[in-house]
């Protein structure tokens, strides 16, 4: 989908924007002496995109000037009259790509799609992208050649005629910089989280606000917290939606007295909230599979979830809602970081990592030997303990497949010409890093919250997904808690309960598990099944055969169909078969031009 597109025809910049976007809100232009901005999204506050954008273009003004990013959900295109940047906030929520020839940039556009060509692809992307789902949003690499990615946290500087002068990563609110050292203790650390995740929330407020509400401590807290915030007349003209999915069979069913708990909850702080429960019995993963993983602009792993979440987001849009509030991130964010027992391994401090490694355990009904091979061996040496696990379960095709190693299904002649191996160490090292403790945070901003279905949608539905948890302020005062503070044996994401105490009802307080969505997952492919393996041996895209055994793929999604293997291998299947869909319909279609030309005043 292009929200924007910005060429040089006759060496002169021209820059286009979508006009419904623009009416949605969801792109805002501004002009001034300086120079044109267009933003995608949001910066500062959803509510003044306007003075946010104004803020943005008066930031960068100077040259050779790096203030830190502002916070925000945004892709921006600065123009001046001697140079064009080209940017994306730190948690790169929305997308944006240039295609580039001998050092000179051609176009500019958020849509992959539009600015490549079908016939001209890069395998060593499909390398990457087959690693785990974590690899779209940070690799520079896209599925087409010639078509780069402007990174999470980048300025990518071009002259005025759109010749490539550099690309550099402001650092100043990212969440994966060094943190300070562990300050705050038990009593201040729900505070200060309290603090900064009020703060995220209210940033995210727009007139109509949707939240996510399940039932779980994550999506209630920022439910309740939109609410106080709108009961204490931040905008007495706002509106919230509570969006819920119910189920009324299934394992599913059992959320439904938290789900009625939370709503009650929110609704006893703000009475105007208004309850939308959406039936969603009838819902199971890989429901119109081609559709929802052949029309994205890049390969989507997650696509196989996409009937649930497109049935939610449908009715917000139906609704006039102008964003979406959702709590993911919170399970890796607010919750002990458990990969702090490297650094203890690391420092030296043994006694001091077997005693909590036996609470961990105890708190988790793991064996001490599983939490210090998960937490500590494993992030010290992935690839080999990858390799290990795979001799130890070999027999399936599923067994021992983690997410690094290669599977058994991608051609070992497909993998070392395109760089399999150079891209499973990179990913490993951006999941792990050198301190596994910092890069968890890292990892978790692109695994906890995949949304490229609410990118797709954004222009019919009429907003953007937000999630506050992920928010560098948020993040950055996590990172800052002790592990002594955040973690309580049996009581998961301790200080977040600790800072919505006097907020959340005792019944969701209290709970420490909720019930994972495997119930369609598995529906899914039991009744999907057939057609999924019909898909992989019908496939006629010639990189499907250069690039898959395509046998041995549906031994592995026959396999995932019976319940063998586990969350990792079920994941390199969904990537693998989003990818097959993905090249099968990708002449289909491509991204329309946007339609309105806007004056580029600082080189007019």
């Amino acid at each position: 989908m292009e929200a924007l597109r910005l060429e040089w025809p006759r060496d002169a910049v021209r820059l286009w924007t979508a006009d419904a976007m623009v009416r949605q809100g969801l792109v805002t232009t501004v002009c001034a002496p300086a120079g044109t901005a267009a933003v995608v999204g949001w910066v500062g506050s959803v509510q003044d995109r306007l003075a946010g954008a104004r803020a943005l273009l008066g930031a960068f003004d100077r040259p050779g000037a790096e203030p830190p990013l502002p916070p925000g959900d945004f892709a921006a295109v600065l123009i001046y009259r001697d140079r064009v940047l080209l940017m994306r906030d730190a948690q790169a929520r929305i997308p944006l790509f240039f295609r580039e020839t001998g050092g000179r940039v051609t176009a500019v556009s958020t849509a992959a799609r539009g600015l490549g060509r079908p016939t001209e692809l890069e395998p060593r992307y499909f390398c990457r992208y087959l690693t785990g789902n974590m690899a779209q949003p940070h690799a520079r690499l896209t599925p087409f050649a010639g078509v780069h990615r402007v990174l999470g946290g980048e300025v990518v500087e071009l002259s005025a005629g759109g010749r490539l002068r550099g690309r550099s990563v402001l650092r100043g609110r990212r969440a994966g910089d060094p943190a300070p050292p562990d300050v705050l203790r038990p009593g201040e650390a729900g505070q200060d989280l309290r603090r900064a995740l009020e703060q995220a929330v209210g940033r995210r407020l727009g007139r109509t606000t949707a939240c996510h509400v399940s039932g779980g401590t994550d999506s209630t807290s920022v439910a309740l917290l939109a609410a106080r915030l709108l009961d204490e007349g931040a905008d007495p003209d706002a509106d919230l939606i509570l969006l819920a999915g119910r189920f009324d069979r299934g394992e599913l069913a059992g959320e439904r007295p938290y789900l009625t708990e939370a709503v009650d909850a929110v609704r006893r702080l703000a009475p105007a909230a208004r309850p939308v429960i959406v039936e969603a019995d009838d819902v199971a993963d890989f429901d119109d599979f081609e559709h929802h993983a052949g029309d994205s602009d890049e390969p989507h792993a997650h696509a196989f979830r996409a009937p649930f979440w497109t049935r939610l987001h449908a009715v917000a849009g139906d609704l006039g809602c102008d964003i979406l509030l959702t709590g993911c991130g919170a399970d890796p964010v607010v919750d002990t970081n458990p990969l702090h027992l490297h650094r203890l391994a690391r420092s030296g401090r043994l006694r001091e990592l077997t005693r909590q490694a036996r609470a961990v355990a105890a708190a988790n009904e793991r064996g001490v030997r599983d939490i210090v091979g998960t937490h500590v061996v494993r992030p010290a040496l992935p690839l080999a303990a990858e390799r290990f696990a795979r001799l130890v379960h070999r027999g399936t095709v599923l067994g021992g497949l983690g997410p690094f190693t290669r599977p058994p299904w991608l051609r070992p002649g497909f993998a070392r010409a395109h760089g399999y191996r150079a891209a499973s160490i990179a990913e490993s090292r951006f999941v792990f890093g050198s301190r596994p403790e910092q890069s968890l945070y890292d990892a978790a901003n692109y695994l906890a919250a995949p949304d490229p279905l609410s990118w797709r949608h954004a222009q019919q539905n009429g907003f953007f997904l937000s999630h506050p948890f992920l928010d560098p302020e948020v993040v950055a005062t996590m990172r800052r808690v002790s592990a002594e503070a955040a973690f309580r044996a049996g009581r998961p994401k301790t200080v977040l309960r600790e800072a919505m105490a006097d907020l959340l009802p005792p019944r969701i307080h209290g709970r420490t598990a909720k019930i994972p969505f495997n119930d369609l997952y598995v529906r899914g492919l039991r009744g999907h099944g057939d057609e999924l393996v019909d898909l992989c041996r019908s496939a006629r895209h010639p990189l499907v055969g250069e690039m898959f055994d395509v046998d041995t793929l549906c031994r592995a999604v026959r396999e995932a169909q019976w319940g063998m293997g586990d969350s990792y291998s079920w994941d390199r299947v969904n990537c693998s078969l989003a990818l097959v869909v993905w090249l099968e319909r990708l002449g289909d279609r491509r991204s329309p031009v946007p339609g309105t030309v806007v004056p580029v005043t600082a080189c007019s």
